[in-house]
């Protein structure tokens, strides 16, 4: 590969949000829980594999997360992947796994809901903290790509803020970070400008 290729170089890049979980199902922030895949999250995640034969990323990489793990084994059978640690969701703090009814007429709650979700998780992580952390973890794994030059494709097996955190600092043209919300089992696909850091093209697996 000569200079101007490698500068130039691109890759396909998928991102995939885990199956669904007992959690997700009824509506709880579901952050540092550690929790499998419901039954319901399983069967829906083998309809995607159906579908999804056109994904054939050269590597995966993965939330240590067990419905992260769980979604990798279902979708790409058999595959290597990588546990990229700071890929985790964001530990949600005193809203860890409780839902709106039960956060429901609480101070802290209403605080968080009026801020748009900037006040922050009460004894949990900063949501500025995350985003940035879900970032660097995405340009590190950037810097070990560009050392395999034979490597055309790259799938993220993550959570939905792992996904909105990085799309929104890599986007091209550029969205804000709840503009790149997605359901349990379902992500985006693009093309990745390596040396420029930079996603286009962005489509939901959905629309293929």
């Amino acid at each position: 590969m000569n200079d101007y290729d490698q500068k130039n170089r691109e890759l396909q890049i998928y991102f995939i949000r885990h199956g669904f979980t007992k959690g997700n199902e009824e509506g709880r922030y579901v952050g540092r829980t550690d929790e499998s895949l419901s039954e319901t999250g399983r069967n829906k995640l083998s309809e995607i594999v159906w579908n999804a034969t056109y994904m054939t990323p050269n590597v995966i990489l993965v939330s240590p997360m067990k419905r992260c793990i769980e979604t990798a084994e279902i979708i790409f059978p058999g595959r290597k992947y990588t546990i990229v640690e700071d890929f985790r969701e964001c530990d949600f703090g005193q809203f860890e796994y409780r839902n709106y009814s039960e956060l429901n007429g609480s101070l802290e709650y209403q605080k968080f809901i009026d801020s748009n979700g900037m006040a922050g998780f009460p004894g949990g992580e900063s949501p500025n903290l995350f985003r940035t952390r879900c970032q660097k973890a995405f340009l590190e794994t950037l810097e070990n790509l560009k050392a395999c030059n034979e490597v055309k494709s790259v799938a993220y097996v993550v959570h939905g803020g792992t996904i909105m955190s990085i799309l929104e600092a890599f986007s091209e043209p550029h969205r804000d970070y709840f503009n790149w919300q997605v359901k349990n089992g379902e992500g985006y696909c693009g093309k990745l400008f390596i040396e420029e850091k930079k996603i286009f093209s962005l489509k939901k697996l959905s629309d293929f």
